[in-house]
């Protein structure tokens, strides 16, 4: 399998995702943590920038991060009109050193693809910076999708993944398993969709 490590393959599925909804677990975050009332979210891998247009048109400040050089360009392109409220950084989860305090925390397909000796450091950085209380919401693999072969990716089996959300209230914890379509073909799909609350 050709790397989604690779910018480019990460560009085409970006330039796929322009006609999609709103991912639903970001819609459902939001209607949990309430009116936003210029509060702060983070949007990690904003990609397409589908997810942080509708933080920003819900009222939110928002954070956006994706490692792919043209993010400012794509993301001041969709919402020229932030009025100051959007803040963009461009950089790989890796080497991201601290992120801004924030109320609401959306990770969209993303996480899964951090190397698994890098998850556990940044897992904790996210937890971090969420205020109390705040929401966050998040996709993970489980060890049985089709792409969990891939060793630079990580992946949990469903008690690991539970146990990465200690301390947290989960108000969400639904299991995907199905066979489907991804950006690269057809696959089998085992996900985690989870929305926790930091009390």
């Amino acid at each position: 399998m050709e790397s989604l490590a690779d910018s480019k393959v990460w560009a085409d599925y970006n330039a796929a995702q322009a006609a999609r909804s709103v991912r639903p677990l970001c819609v459902e975050a939001m209607a949990l943590a309430g009116p936003a009332n210029g509060r702060r979210a983070i949007d990690l891998g904003c990609g397409a920038g589908k997810e942080t247009l509708a933080l920003l048109n819900g009222g939110w400040r928002v954070h956006a991060v994706d490692s792919l050089p043209d993010t400012r360009e794509r993301l001041l392109g969709i919402a020229p009109d932030a009025d100051g409220r959007l803040s963009i950084e461009v950089r790989a989860f890796q080497d991201l050193r601290g992120l801004p305090e924030a109320d609401l925390i959306f990770a969209g397909y993303s996480l899964p693809f951090i190397h698994p000796d890098k998850f556990g450091g940044f897992w904790a950085l996210m937890l971090n910076a969420l205020r109390r209380p705040a929401m966050v919401a998040v996709n993970l693999f489980d060890d049985r999708d089709s792409w969990a072969d891939v060793p630079e990716w990580n992946f949990h089996t469903e008690a690991e993944a539970r146990r990465l959300f200690d301390g947290l209230a989960i108000l969400k914890f639904e299991v995907y398993d199905a066979d489907g379509q991804s950006f690269r073909g057809p696959k089998h799909w085992h996900i985690f969709d989870v929305i926790a609350r930091k009390p």
